[in-house]
């Protein structure tokens, strides 16, 4: 049996990333608070076979490493910047190449990072409907954070700083009772 993951993956194309720093600074978080493995992913760890690929098959090996990385977590952290009152398209095309049951139960943390407030509402009216396709658990608390949040790509708001410690509890919480049902279950 692997090592216990934390994954994340950002639908950011450039970097740097104020987006990817967010994700991986909430994956290391997750890390260090519950033992977990961490790998942090964004498009640009895709290759060049990613963007025309119409299935998984059709992925380079550095894709399709991406991909079974994310399907094998034990919780991932999934993030976005925001384009258009949505998530990236490459971002959408990643996740439109698994399979609809891949991500059933799996723990997954909203992270979204925008321009200013009017976009705040991605997580929940966007982000939280895709993986209710994919029957993930989409953790309660998701966090959206705007450019004013950051200083030199570096998260410093105090109130996006505590909302992301309340949901890195929730990933606890969500660890604790998995466990419990394993115990119960065996």
């Amino acid at each position: 049996m692997s090592e216990p993951a934390v994954v994340g993956f950002s639908g950011n194309f450039t970097r740097p990333s104020k987006t990817r720093a967010f994700v991986d600074r909430v994956v290391r978080d997750i890390s260090h608070r519950y033992g977990l493995s961490a790998e942090t992913y964004d498009v640009e760890d895709l290759g060049p076979t990613f963007g025309g690929a119409k299935s998984p098959g059709e992925l380079g090996p550095e894709a399709r490493h991406v991909l079974q990385s994310v399907v094998a977590a034990d919780v991932l952290v999934v993030g976005s910047p925001t384009y258009k009152g949505s998530y990236t398209g490459l971002f959408k095309h990643f996740f439109d190449l698994m399979d609809p049951g891949a991500l059933r139960g799996k723990p997954v943390l909203l992270v979204a990072t925008g321009g200013g407030e009017r976009h705040a509402l991605i997580v929940e009216h966007q982000m939280r409907p895709l993986f209710a396709f994919f029957e993930a658990f989409a953790l309660p608390t998701a966090i959206y954070a705007t450019d004013r949040d950051f200083v030199d790509g570096v998260l410093v708001s105090e109130a996006i700083n505590k909302r992301a410690a309340r949901a890195v509890e929730d990933v606890g919480i969500t660890l604790a009772a998995k466990a419990k049902a394993a115990i119960a279950a065996a």
